[in-house]
């Protein structure tokens, strides 16, 4: 019998588990202060480009964000498609973050017929400033009916214009906003926008207060990225990771991580020329990346940048999701950034590390002594404050049907929302609630590590705690919750809006002290004594992941939305939506739009899971086990015609037919499921999804799985979990 199926693809993908053929080292040799931002349209070219009074009022919006002068728009222009010509780019777009969580484009020629046969390349202001993509089919969760196609894309000037390169040329991206024609949001980089003012404005009220200059405040991220590879000869034999992005079957094999030895473990040679060429990639547009290592699971990889201001950090991170898939083709490999790809194998996450400051220091560093350090005493309450009182919106921003196979697991913090502060931190809140000032700061000291050889290292006051959701890692917090597919928008978005919100309440209380005649200093200590006991509930500094913080979490009455639909309803809850409209970052009519479409995603999300988790059962694994069972059969029919035993076979035989017999009355199950959708309302098919698709699914995978452990190797359809995690 002629046995070879796909599954046999292992040694065609192993050919190339070396690095591809490459130049020599010394071709491959670069300079990377020249590599880097060779392809931004960034301030040096800029500089050089533009004349004086253009540049200097360009950088004014930019730095303070003041009204850009029209005048300005058509130097600019004029400038950047002379810069882009040179590069060998023919077209240009307005490179937009619609509401599905990716990027979009349109391109245009720079090429316009002059009417005589003859073409020039022109660009204008007016072309710059503003677009009309329609991009009508985009979800706007109501914002706008099928026929009012209009949508305008504006130019964000405080994110660099960029040149993506390809085999088949060039092209000018120009980040941008975009909206619908009634002017609603119809993206997610407008509302981020929107709050970077809410909190450069609160943060400048908070600083006048302290007496310090009143500079622009900024937030700044830095979201770190976790993925996995495997081999595209597994990825196109699996339907489900191609339209899924996760395995919907799949047996654990017999070593997974237990043994941690591919974490932080020497980068595999393959893995190691993709990663060059990725870094390389993004140097190119700018993204200042900076760390890559193995991570837990094998197969799995993070990269990391330096954190910047957090709008072009956002924009950088769509890059940096779109170059790790496009680069990882160029080495027969395919990226996957699913959250759980592989059932009992750590999942990906995306840490954005998040911090607010000026130009000239961060306001979250605490300095030699924090317990003097008011200043930063004051924002790190206020952050505390918020998220005290906002813990579900923070939780509904992470809330997507890909994060819900993640968090509360072991490689995840829970889904419950709370504060890691660390030893010193805590120690001075409690002198202050307590005593009404701190007087000490507990310091970590030098550590020695027994041996005269080795340095004595200074050790920080406070250990990290990798199950917190949200933690203070010394000069920045750490929103561990995210997704590795999701945009950081929107997280970022929460986080600046509600910490705007707090540094602008405590600042009224401050102020309101201060027309009483009580002195700035003694008006900030009792401030921040009376502000201790209402967000201390939120801080916890142990373990996460124990059952008893569970229980602990509910007696302080903090929440525990363990699945999206749990969440996402608490986007439009009234607090929220006046949180939102106070500040001008989402109307009521903007936040109900976000709320339809990530339900109406979960849905369709779930849905096409269970399709094609029916569709693999029926088609590939239910005739895999039926032929076996058919080959067991036969074996021990001929045992019998020779008076052979056959004992074992007929066990073996009556074990496979119990599992098809299973596996058929679960698809049964599904299949009813698959057909119902839930009703008539997108809330309804969601419910539909979390309730019924979801446990169908889970029980046709648990005999699938089972059987995967009796099915012969050479006739299992699809890839295993060996196959792909450990051929590299």
């Amino acid at each position: 019998m002629n046995r070879t199926t796909p599954r046999f693809d292992t040694l065609a993908a192993a050919r190339y588990t070396s690095a591809p053929p490459s130049e020599s080292p010394e071709q491959k040799r670069t300079n990377l202060e020249t590599v880097f931002g060779m392809n931004v349209f960034g301030l040096h070219e800029m500089k050089e480009r533009l004349p004086e009074p253009q540049f200097e009022a360009l950088q004014s919006t930019m730095r303070n964000g003041t009204d850009l002068d029209p005048s300005v728009a058509d130097a600019v222009a004029h400038a950047m498609k002379d810069w882009a010509l040179e590069k060998g780019a023919t077209h240009y777009t307005h490179w937009f973050q619609p509401l599905t969580g990716s990027t979009a484009e349109k391109h245009d020629s720079f090429l316009k017929p002059t009417g005589d046969g003859r073409a020039i390349t022109a660009f204008s202001g007016s072309a710059l400033v503003q677009g009309e993509p329609d991009a009508s089919s985009f979800p706007s969760g109501g914002l706008r009916a099928t026929f009012e196609a209009r949508g305008y894309t504006a130019w964000d000037p405080t994110s660099p214009a960029f040149l993506m390169e390809g085999p088949g040329g060039a092209y000018l991206c120009i980040p941008t906003a975009f909206a619908s024609w009634a002017g609603d949001a119809l993206d997610k980089k407008t509302p981020l926008l929107r709050s970077i003012h809410a909190i450069d404005e609160q943060g400048r009220r908070a600083l006048k207060l302290f007496g310090s200059p009143p500079k622009a405040v900024r937030a700044t991220c830095g979201p770190e990225q976790e993925y996995f590879l495997v081999d595209e000869e597994f990825f196109y034999r699996r339907p489900d990771l191609i339209t899924t992005g996760r395995t919907l079957f799949g047996t654990k094999p017999p070593k997974g991580q237990e043994m941690d030895d591919h974490y932080f473990g020497s980068i595999p040679a393959r893995v190691l020329e993709y990663m060059n060429e990725v870094e390389l990639e993004l140097y190119k547009l700018g993204v200042p990346v900076t760390t890559r290592h193995n991570e837990v699971a094998p197969g799995q990889f993070e990269m990391a940048p330096i954190y910047e201001d957090a709008n072009p950090a956002a924009d950088h991170q769509q890059l940096m999701m779109s170059t790790l898939r496009r680069v990882a083709r160029n080495y027969g490999l395919v990226c996957l950034l699913h959250e759980k790809p592989f059932q009992g194998i750590n999942g990906s996450g995306k840490h954005l590390n998040w911090s607010i400051g000026t130009s000239e220091q961060n306001l979250l560093e605490p300095g030699e002594t924090p317990h003097d350090n008011m200043q930063f005493l004051f924002f790190t309450a206020a952050v505390l404050r918020a998220v005290a009182r906002h813990q579900d919106l923070l939780r509904a921003s992470v809330a997507h049907a890909g994060n819900d196979h993640r968090l509360g697991a072991n490689e995840a913090p829970p889904a419950i929302i709370s504060a890691f502060v660390g030893d010193q931190l805590q120690d001075i809140f409690e002198q202050i609630e307590k005593a009404g000032e701190a007087k000490t700061s507990k310091s970590g000291g030098l550590m020695g590590l027994g041996v005269n050889v080795l340095p004595r290292l200074p050790k920080h006051a406070g250990d990290r705690n990798r199950t917190s959701p949200f933690a203070f890692t010394g000069n920045k917090w750490e929103f561990r919750a995210l997704g590795s597919s999701q945009s950081v928008s929107f997280p970022a978005t929460v986080l600046n809006t509600i910490v705007a919100e707090s540094i602008d309440e405590l600042c009224t209380l401050l102020e309101a002290d201060l027309e009483k005649g009580v002195a700035f200093d003694e008006a900030l200590r009792a401030l921040l004594a009376s502000e201790i006991p209402q967000f201390k509930h939120i801080v916890f500094n142990g373990d996460n992941y124990s059952e008893e913080w569970v229980v602990e979490a509910e007696k302080r009455g903090l929440l525990n939305l363990r699945n999206t639909m749990d969440a996402l309803p608490k986007i439009v809850d009234p607090k929220n939506v006046a949180l939102f409209e106070k500040y001008g970052v989402l109307s009521h009519r903007e936040l109900e739009s976000r709320y339809e479409i990530y339900v109406e995603q979960y849905f369709m999300t779930i849905n096409i899971e269970g399709e094609t988790g029916q569709h693999m059962a029926q088609t590939m694994i239910l005739p895999a086990a039926t032929r076996y069972l058919s080959e067991l059969l036969t074996t021990a029919e001929r045992a019998d015609d020779v008076g052979l035993r056959a004992e074992g076979v007929l066990a073996t035989a009556r074990h496979v037919m119990e599992l098809v017999n299973q596996l058929t009355d679960m698809l049964a199950v599904l299949a009813s499921q698959n057909q119902e959708l839930g009703g008539d309302t997108i809330l309804s098919k969601a419910e539909h999804m979390r309730s019924n698709i979801i446990p169908a699914l889970t029980a046709v995978r648990d005999v699938v799985d089972r059987l995967e452990r009796v099915v012969p190797d050479d006739l299992w359809p699809v890839p295993t979990y060996r196959d792909m995690l450990f051929v590299k």
